[in-house]
């Protein structure tokens, strides 16, 4: 009976000392792992600041990426119609110098013809007048011969 009392004892220590092992350990196991989870959730949030804030820079460089996109369109549709501006100022001035170079022809070859006239006409009244020279040149010539016959007949005569 002793015996049985003694280890009845011993058992009741031994689950006492068990028991009280068993809830230190719980504790130490509780504390490590609130301790874990206090980490893990502060690691949890530093990490996601750290990526909501560079989700949100990135928001904002997605958004002046596209602003600037506009921008970029916006400027080639201003020189798209600058270009077309220019294409048809340029079409026009070609029509015109090409207007200017078959009225430039055109006056070349009515000046030509006046020229042609004027030079006809001239070489005409050139002709006209060789005419009359020769003419008068023929006259006077014959004139001259005329006074030299009566001259001679005089001579012969007197």
């Amino acid at each position: 009976a002793d015996i049985n009392k003694a280890l009845l004892a011993k058992r009741k220590r031994l689950e006492m000392y068990t028991k009280a092992s068993l809830k230190t350990s719980n504790q130490k196991i509780e504390h490590v792992w609130k301790t874990q989870q206090e980490q893990r959730q502060k690691l949890n949030h530093e990490f996601s600041q750290q990526f909501l804030t560079l989700f949100q820079q990135w928001d904002v460089d997605v958004q002046k990426a596209e602003e600037q996109e506009e921008k970029l369109a916006n400027m080639l549709r201003q020189q798209q119609k600058v270009f077309q501006q220019a294409r048809i100022v340029q079409s026009q001035r070609l029509k015109t110098i090409k207007q200017l170079y078959e009225q430039f022809l055109k006056s070349m070859e009515e000046l030509e013809k006046s020229n042609e006239n004027l030079l006809a006409g001239a070489q005409n009244e050139l002709r006209k007048e060789m005419a009359m020279l020769q003419k008068k040149i023929m006259m006077d010539t014959q004139q001259q011969e005329m006074a030299t016959v009566r001259k001679s007949l005089q001579s012969m005569l007197f």
